[in-house]
């Protein structure tokens, strides 16, 4: 329970944009699962593997703006949660990932590879769709401040509405 503590004050830092303090928290955090036994059932809710871990830093640091640890995080999320045979086994983890990749690839000026990915996080089957939609919503948000007359931009904030509106499965 302190890891996820740790982990989501570590977001709540990023959503208040203070980096020295979402580090500090990480650390915590890491200090603390590193001193943990590795868990015997990664399903129950209240236990935090090294990979739901990853999952919580690649939010912290894809709100506070530090794509290159951004990125890093994502492809280890969608890795850790992909079998060896290509099935995606933590379909949620996988769909925020490809979002903040979107986002750093958005920031990149890349705005075709931003909204396909994008798109590809919104078409999954599985959705938590409180927090997809808020982390879709921060792709959006940089989309619209780079690209704010890309006709891209109006299509993917489009999309995500209809997914907000749709109801929950």
């Amino acid at each position: 329970m302190a890891v996820q503590l740790a982990a989501q004050r570590a977001k709540a830092w990023a959503r208040m944009g203070d980096r020295r303090q979402v580090e500090l928290a990480l650390d915590q955090g890491r200090r603390i699962l590193e001193g943990l036994p590795y868990p015997e059932n990664l399903d129950h809710h209240f236990v935090v593997d090294p990979a739901k871990f990853d999952f919580y830093a690649m939010d912290c640091y894809r709100i506070v703006g530090e794509n290159g640890l951004a990125e890093v995080y994502a492809d280890e999320v969608i890795r850790s949660s992909t079998d060896s045979s290509g099935i995606v086994r933590k379909p949620m983890r996988v769909a925020e990932a490809q979002i903040t990749l979107g986002v750093v690839a958005a920031r990149a000026g890349d705005l075709d590879r931003a909204v396909d990915l994008g798109r590809q996080a919104l078409s999954g089957n599985r959705r938590s769709l409180p927090s997809l939609a808020m982390v879709a919503t921060d792709l959006s948000a940089v989309l619209t401040k780079q690209y704010p007359d890309a006709p891209e931009t109006r299509d993917f904030a489009d999309e995500l509405r209809a997914v907000k509106a749709a109801p929950s499965a």
